[in-house]
């Protein structure tokens, strides 16, 4: 299909005008196309090969509507580091409408009636950010909002410093966040919070509706959805940086990505945002800070569920973090099937990640070739010893399994990435594309689709991260 031919619907426009500020975009001066990814046009129906960059850049920069569009941006609400903050809304993303069940938006698309002080803009770093990690988090399983197409421009944005505005085309099945029934909530209007649990209801929960208790099965199935999305950052290292509830998706994936890193050695109190002096979003409290989130909503849905169902759904998170989690490990590690002690096996094995200030990413990816010969893991970390005797409980855990090496080898490789786009990578695609170079930008679009792939020509990116580079904090603009 081509651009034109294209047709969006906004059916969360139906709801009464609280819920929204219409605003058209605001377009950037002299734009110019820094990536198109296939794989998203797909999901809307866009044939690739019927595009032009022109079009392209029409679109992102706002000069072109698509058929059925009415640009709007959404009111919401949210805790800010524990802080209720009554209402945020959509500050610097614009709505386009929807089709193919994905919802399109404009971010760095100009003010809106929700920007407060801002200037309603994205800089050319957070756009480029935002743009791989949600085509790398894709590739690695995790659910996520996606990414259409990013463009630059000369227009100066102010941050700490003047910076190139960009904006990125993103895409979710919903933008309807926590925060958004929070300021229903809080606000007193309790039909309106009705409308809005119907309407997601129809938007991203069809399977209940006209089902007995249909809200209490909506809110259990968020909690199970967010309990395993959080896992599945734990897994992998990732850690949000900014876990505010209107930074969370009331469909269980991950959105809004601002000062986020993947970790290099590993640290389980690391803090990817210098923003969060005390530790709130850390990554180790990732978890936590999951269920306090799930708090806020069972309370802003309150007026429509029983607290004592409320409560039972909510109780259930802790089991559904911990089993998905440990199926997760065990997988990375290669175990067949549950064993009692590999709780134990695990802990122990993090610890000395810590202790020996391992590398997440490529250790995981060497130990999926292990075979006995421990020389490659060794020169991985800072206690050998540890990791020796570490080593020699997982032999004896790899006896129990019934599956032969080579497809115990074969499992891991699809399980534990080649590469994860760390801020160091990130960071170089950044600095190239401040010098209109935008090569390395598609060149990691294809590693992130792919990150369990070899590509050869990639290699410097799959080894332990600089020193210089490890762990680094970013800010809130990122």
């Amino acid at each position: 299909m081509k651009i034109q031919e294209l047709t969006l619907t906004a059916p969360y426009l139906s709801l009464d005008p609280i819920f929204y500020h219409k605003v058209a975009p605001a377009p950037l001066q002299n734009p110019k196309l820094i990536s198109f990814n296939v794989e998203a046009a797909e999901l809307i129906g866009l044939d690739p090969a019927q595009i032009s960059d022109e079009e392209l850049i029409a679109l992102l920069n706002g000069t072109r509507l698509l058929n059925g569009s009415q640009p709007y941006a959404m009111c919401y609400a949210g805790h800010q580091f524990g802080y209720y903050v009554p209402r945020l809304g959509d500050g610097r993303a614009i709505n386009l409408g929807g089709v193919n069940r994905w919802n399109l938006q404009l971010k760095g698309s100009g003010q809106t009636l929700y920007s407060r002080q801002g200037d309603g803009r994205a800089v050319l770093r957070s756009s480029i950010r935002e743009y791989l990690m949600s085509e790398a988090m894709h590739g690695l399983g995790i659910p996520t909002s996606r990414a259409l197409a990013i463009i630059g421009s000369d227009e100066k944005v102010a941050r700490e410093k003047w910076e190139k505005g960009a904006i990125v085309l993103r895409l979710a099945p919903s933008w309807i966040r926590f925060g958004s029934f929070e300021y229903f909530f809080h606000a007193h209007k309790h039909q309106e919070l009705e409308h809005l649990a119907d309407f997601l209801l129809q938007e991203s929960f069809p399977e209940f509706v006209g089902v007995e208790e249909a809200y209490l099965k909506m809110f259990g199935e968020i909690v199970k959805r967010t309990a395993q999305l959080i896992a599945l950052w734990q897994s992998v290292g990732f850690n949000h940086g900014v876990m505010n509830t209107d930074n969370m998706s009331a469909i269980g994936i991950t959105i809004d990505y601002g000062p986020f890193a993947f970790m290099d050695t590993f640290e389980s109190g690391y803090i990817c945002n210098h923003t969060d002096a005390q530790g709130r979003y850390s990554y180790d409290n990732q978890p936590r800070i999951g269920y306090w989130n799930l708090e806020r909503l069972a309370h802003a849905l309150s007026p429509l569920i029983p607290a004592e169902k409320l409560e039972s759904e909510l109780n259930k998170y802790g089991d559904y973090f911990t089993t998905y989690l440990m199926e997760l490990l065990r997988a990375k590690l290669g175990l067949d099937a549950p064993c009692e002690k590999d709780s134990d096996l695990l802990r122990s094995l993090f610890t000395l990640m810590e202790n020996g200030r391992i590398d997440m990413t490529p250790f995981f990816r060497t130990l999926s070739r292990y075979n006995g010969n421990r020389e490659q893991l060794l020169a991985l970390t800072l206690a050998p010893n540890q990791l020796n005797e570490w080593l020699n409980q997982y032999d004896e855990r790899l006896l129990l399994n019934t599956s032969s090496t080579e497809l115990r080898h074969e499992k891991m490789l699809r399980t534990n990435p080649k590469y994860i786009l760390k801020n160091y990578i990130l960071q170089e695609a950044i600095d190239a594309a401040e010098k209109n170079d935008f090569i390395l930008v598609n060149d990691l679009l294809t590693l992130a689709h792919n990150p369990y792939d070899e590509h050869n020509e990639f290699e410097r990116y799959a080894g332990v991260t600089p020193l210089h580079h490890t762990n680094l904090k970013l800010s809130c603009s990122s």
